[in-house]
C-alpha cells in the first residue's frame, strides 16, 4: 500500500519518485561494504538526469503547496534586494570597488576618480552576458590605476576566466586567461604582465603573462617543484607582489586547511633570480607581509593561538623577533596599513582590533559596536586609510574608513535594509559538551520572545577547517527572527575560535567532538526551553552539510526539519571527486587502513538504517558547485526517503545554474531562499492532521 507523507501545515505527498538500487561493494582492507546508488555518481547519464528532474518535480509539488512562500519572497526582497558597496582598493588617487543598485541582479565594477568623484561603472555583468547568473570581481588593478584585471564567472562555480580593461581607453583588452580556478592575479610592477596561480588536477602552476601576447606564450615562473620537492595536486599557492613592487611573494599552503605552510620569493629587481626561502618544512602555518624593509610574519609555530614575529630571511623562526607575542585570545585576521599592524583577535568569538607599531607597541584600539564581527582593516602597507566592515547576527554589515595616521572612522558606506535592529537581542551563552568542553553559543530573537519550548528555533553550525564562524548580517537568519523565531549558533570545535588547538580537536579521529558539541548545543536550547524538538530547524552547507547529515543519523529525534546544503555526505568516496583530496588533511582518506574505520563510523550515507524514524530534511545542491560533487546528495536523496518510517517529507532541491560559490542574481537567491525558508518554517509548525 503506498504510503502519503505528511508534511507540516496541511501538505501531503504521495511517495517519493522510485529509485532503483543496485548493489555494489567495495573491500575496504577486508570490510565489504554496499553501495546501491552509485550510479547516481555519474552526473551525465540519461538515468541521473531523470532522477534530478524528477526529484525536482516532487519538490517543487511541495512547495507549490506552502501557503507561506509568496510572504517569504517578498520579504526576502527587501533584505536582499538592495544596493551594496564592497571596500574600495586606492590606485593613484582613484577608487575601484564592486556595487550593486537596488533593482541590479549582480555587481557591477566601479571607479571614482578621487574621494569626491562620482563613481563610475567600468563592468557591467548584465553588458557581458544574459545569463543573471554570470558574475564579475575585481582582481588586481595596476599602481597606476589604469589597469583592471577582473574574473567573470557562472552562477556558484568556482572557475572564473580573467580579463583585462584599459581604464583610460574605457574598453577590455583581448588578453584573456581562460575558464580556471585561479588562486591570484597580481600586475607586475610595471603594470606590463600579469602574474597568475592556477590550479587544476596536476598541481597549481604559477605563470608570467605578458600583456599584448598570446596565453600559450606565457613563462612558467613556479611549480612542479622546488629544491628537489615535488609539489602535487594538494599543494595550493598564490603568488603576491609585495607593495613596494620588489618581490614576489608564493605562500604554499599544504591542503585544505593547510597543515603546513611554506613562503618563498623573488626579487623581481633582478630578473631571472631563484626564488629565496623564508619558511620552508615546518609544519605550522604562516602568512607574511613585506613593510617598510622588512618581513613579517603571522604564525601558529609555537603559538596555537598565534603570534607575529618580525622574520629574518637564512634564519628558523626560533630566532625570530617577537613582535605581537601570542596572548589568551586568538588572532583571527591581521594586516599591515599606515606603517601599523592590526590584529583581530577572537575574545569569545566576538571581535577585538588592536594596532601596534611595527616595533610591537600597542598604538589603540578600533572600537566595535557591541557583540558582532569585523573584518581586519584593509588596503596597502603603504595607504593611510583602511576600510573595515562590521555587523552581527541582528546588525546589517556597515563599511567603515579608517584613518590610520589619527585612528578616526567614518561610515562609506551603510545599506538601508528594512530590518529594525532595537527590536532585537543578541546574547551569547556556555554550555558544556559530552566529554566536559565549554562551548559558547550566541542566541538571538525578538525582545520579549518567550522561552517555553513552543516558538521555533533555527541552529546553524560548521565546526571545521579552522574556521571561525562569527555573528555575521544574513537575511535568511533576519527573516528567520522577524516571523519571530529564535537564532541559534554554537561554535562548534574544528573551528578557529580559540586557535589552532580547538581546531585540532575536531579533526581527523576527533570528529566526532563537532557532533557531540552540536547534540548538547540543541540539549540546551530544548532544556531551556527557547524551543522543543517539533519545533527545531537545523541547517548546514559544505562540511557544515556534514554536520546536518550526522545530526540526521546520529540524533534524529532531536530535530523536526534538515536544510542540509552542499554536502559532503560519502565520507568513504569524497576524495576520489572534484576538489576532495585537498580536504584529507582535515578528515584522512577511507584508502588509510587507519583512518578507514572511524570515516566508517560516523559517515552519513553509511549510516542511514532502513526503518529509523527520521526529520524531514531538504537536500540543497546544483550542477555548479564544482567544489564539493553534488553526487553526496543525490545519493544520500535516494538512499534515505525509501529508509525513514516517520511519513515526513526528504526531498532533493537541485539548481541547475547554482553552485557552492557566491555568484547567482539576487532574484535567483531570494527564490533559492524562500524555498530554504518556506521549508524549514513549514515543517517545524504544526503537524498534518492525519487520516
Amino acid at each position: 500500500m503506498a504510503q502519503t507523507i505528511h508534511g507540516r501545515e496541511g501538505i501531503t505527498l504521495p511517495e517519493p519518485p522510485a529509485v532503483a538500487a543496485t548493489p555494489v561493494a567495495d573491500d575496504y582492507f577486508g570490510t565489504k561494504i554496499g553501495d546501491g546508488y552509485r550510479w547516481l555518481e555519474d552526473a551525465k547519464s540519461t538515468a541521473t538526469r531523470d532522477f534530478i528532474d524528477a526529484q525536482n518535480a516532487y519538490t517543487a509539488r511541495y512547495l507549490k503547496q506552502a501557503r507561506i512562500r509568496a510572504q517569504v519572497v517578498d520579504d526576502l526582497d527587501g533584505l536582499e534586494n538592495v544596493t551594496e558597496t564592497g571596500a574600495p582598493r586606492e590606485r593613484a588617487n582613484s577608487y575601484f570597488f564592486v556595487k550593486r543598485l537596488a533593482g541590479e541582479q549582480q555587481f557591477s565594477i566601479y571607479v571614482r576618480h578621487g574621494w569626491t568623484g562620482k563613481d563610475e561603472r567600468l563592468i557591467d555583468p548584465a553588458a557581458l552576458s544574459r545569463d543573471a547568473n554570470t558574475s564579475v570581481h575585481i582582481e588586481d588593478v595596476s599602481r597606476d590605476g589604469t589597469l583592471l584585471a577582473y574574473g567573470v564567472k557562472s552562477g556558484g562555480a568556482d572557475e572564473s576566466s580573467i580579463h583585462v580593461f584599459n581604464v583610460t581607453a574605457g574598453k577590455t583588452l583581448e588578453d584573456e586567461l581562460p575558464s580556471g580556478r585561479y588562486f591570484s592575479v597580481e600586475f607586475a610592477p610595471d603594470g606590463a604582465s600579469l602574474y597568475y596561480s592556477r590550479n587544476n588536477k596536476q598541481g597549481t602552476l604559477l605563470y608570467q603573462h605578458i600583456l599584448g601576447t598570446r596565453v600559450s606564450q606565457d613563462s612558467l615562473i613556479f611549480g612542479r617543484e622546488f629544491r628537489g620537492e615535488p609539489l602535487g595536486g594538494n599543494d595550493l599557492f598564490s603568488g603576491v607582489v609585495t607593495d613596494d613592487g620588489r618581490y614576489l611573494v608564493v605562500e604554499i599552503g599544504r591542503g585544505v586547511p593547510a597543515r603546513r605552510v611554506d613562503i618563498v620569493y623573488r626579487d623581481l629587481t633582478k630578473p631571472g633570480s631563484p626564488f629565496d626561502v623564508l619558511v620552508w618544512g615546518l609544519d605550522s602555518r604562516f602568512s607574511a607581509i613585506y613593510a617598510k624593509g622588512a618581513w613579517y610574519v603571522k604564525t601558529d609555530y609555537q603559538a596555537p593561538k598565534g603570534r607575529i614575529l618580525k622574520a629574518d630571511p637564512g634564519v628558523l623562526p626560533d630566532a625570530w623577533k617577537t613582535i605581537v607575542p601570542e596572548g589568551s585570545d586568538a588572532i583571527d585576521e591581521w594586516s599591515i596599513v599606515g606603517g601599523k599592524i592590526y590584529v583581530n583577535r577572537l575574545k569569545d568569538v566576538k571581535t577585538e582590533t588592536t594596532a601596534y607599531t611595527l616595533a610591537g607597541k600597542e598604538a589603540g584600539k578600533v572600537e566595535h559596536d557591541g557583540i558582532g564581527s569585523s573584518s581586519v582593516v584593509g588596503e596597502r602597507t603603504t595607504d593611510r586609510y583602511g576600510y573595515f566592515s562590521f555587523a552581527s547576527f541582528i546588525e546589517p554589515p556597515t563599511l567603515y574608513r579608517l584613518d590610520t595616521a589619527t585612528g578616526k572612522r567614518e561610515v562609506f558606506f551603510k545599506p538601508k535594509i528594512e530590518f529594525d535592529s532595537s527590536q532585537y537581542e543578541l546574547k551569547q551563552v556556555f554550555f558544556k559538551s559530552k566529554d566536559g568542553t565549554t562551548v559558547p553559543m550566541f542566541i538571538a530573537g525578538k525582545k520579549g520572545l518567550k522561552r517555553d519550548g513552543t516558538e521555533r528555533l533555527l541552529m546553524t553550525g560548521y565546526g571545521g577547517f579552522n574556521l571561525s564562524i562569527l555573528p555575521a548580517w544574513n537575511p535568511e537568519y533576519a527573516w528567520w527572527m522577524e516571523q519571530g523565531g529564535w537564532f541559534a549558533l554554537p561554535n562548534l570545535r574544528g573551528g578557529g575560535e580559540y586557535g589552532e588547538n580547538w581546531h585540532k580537536q575536531g579533526m581527523f579521529e576527533k570528529k566526532q567532538n563537532v557532533f557531540d558539541d552540536w547534540f548538547a548545543a540543541a540539549e540546551y536550547l530544548i532544556a531551556n526551553k527557547y524551543t522543543s524538538p517539533e519545533h527545531f530547524a537545523i541547517t548546514g552547507r559544505s562540511n557544515g552539510g556534514l554536520l546536518m547529515g550526522a545530526a540526521i543519523t546520529q540524533r534524529p529525534e532531536l530535530f523536526s526539519a534538515v536544510l542540509c546544503g552542499y554536502p559532503l555526505l560519502d565520507m568513504l568516496r569524497f576524495q576520489k571527486f572534484l576538489v576532495g583530496g585537498y580536504w584529507t588533511t582535515e578528515y584522512g582518506s577511507a584508502a588509510n587502513e587507519k583512518q578507514f574505520p572511524y570515516l566508517l563510523k560516523y559517515s552519513p550515507y553509511q549510516n542511514v538504517k532502513a526503518g529509523t524514524v527520521y526529520p524531514a530534511v531538504m537536500f540543497f545542491t546544483g550542477d555548479s558547485d564544482t567544489r564539493v560533487d553534488p553526487l553526496h546528495a543525490r545519493k544520500m536523496t535516494a538512499l534515505l526517503q525509501p529508509a525513514s518510517t516517520s511519513g515526513r517529507p526528504i526531498l532533493l532541491h537541485y539548481s541547475l545554474s547554482g553552485g557552492h560559490s557566491a555568484g547567482v542574481s539576487v532574484d535567483q537567491k531570494i527564490q533559492d531562499d524562500a524555498d530554504q525558508l518556506t521549508f524549514l518554517w513549514t515543517e517545524t509548525g504544526q503537524a498534518s492532521a492525519r487520516k
